[in-house]
């Protein structure tokens, strides 16, 4: 059903069985797909892509232009993939000729006035939390979660099923796997409960466990923790994500408890 209260552009496209409800305005160059729900006083700007059976709550606004003064009006895009719902007053802003895109992965949630600022990646099944925000060139991987208010600054790297604490700040990247807390931020264990909710085996956790021990509890030069892990713990892509992960950070992992 599309409301005829509704201001739609002629080029915009239009899956099959959309719904777009009265007082939302949707600019050209967009697409919508198939069986997604927008609600009423949704924007939604040039070069904004939605995928299938996604939800779009009132105020959201997506595809605006970037907050960075180095855009010059280039042609960029939002690209929002499959099942992904995103609530009240949530804004996520075009790429620049950086990535070119901002992209939002399948099966997300972005709760309550999250900001995806511009030239984010957020990979699939990632839920981030009420009034949090990402700035921009940002990298989160898939099934992180971030509780509610939590703020990172530019080019930060979060690893794929890590747990954010609320209103934690992110000035360094974070790993693959672990909880992070307190200010300023810094590992606080492995997040087996999620894990577990995910079908990793006790097997796979130990691993997880025993490499973080290496690197955070035994060590404080991350060098040698590096160097030790490969010598006590044997090859598997479990070791290889958490290392490559580390070892490509461009600004740093987030600290041990001191």
């Amino acid at each position: 059903m599309i409301s005829s209260l509704a201001q739609i552009s002629s080029n915009t496209k239009i899956g099959e069985n959309v719904t777009i409800e009265a007082f939302s305005n949707i600019h050209e160059d967009v697409i919508i797909g198939k069986g997604t729900h927008i609600h009423s006083n949704v924007t939604i700007y040039p070069g904004t892509r939605i995928g299938e059976n996604c939800e779009v709550f009132p105020g959201a606004v997506l595809g605006a232009v970037p907050q960075d003064l180095k855009f010059n009006n280039e042609y960029t895009t939002v690209e929002i993939g499959n099942n992904t719902v995103i609530r009240e007053g949530v804004t996520i802003h075009r790429g620049t000729n950086d990535q070119l895109k901002t992209k939002i992965g399948d099966n997300c949630l972005l709760m309550t006035y999250v900001h995806i600022a511009h030239d984010c990646t957020i990979g699939n099944n990632v839920i981030i939390a009420g009034y949090s925000g990402l700035s921009g060139h940002c990298t989160v991987e898939d099934f992180a979660i971030l509780e509610g208010k939590v703020g990172s600054q530019q080019f930060m790297k979060i690893g794929a099923h890590s747990f954010i604490a609320g209103a934690s700040l992110i000035r360094k990247d974070v790993p693959p796997f672990v909880k992070a807390a307190r200010e300023p931020i810094t590992y606080a264990g492995v997040n087996s409960v999620g894990l577990r909710r995910r079908g990793f085996s006790d097997t796979d956790i130990r691993e997880i466990e025993d490499i973080y021990r290496i690197l955070y509890v035994m060590n404080n030069n991350l060098t040698k923790g590096i160097t030790q892990v490969r010598e006590e713990i044997a090859p598997s892509k479990i070791r290889e994500q958490i290392l490559n992960f580390i070892e490509t950070s461009d600004k740093g992992i987030i600290r041990g408890m001191i």
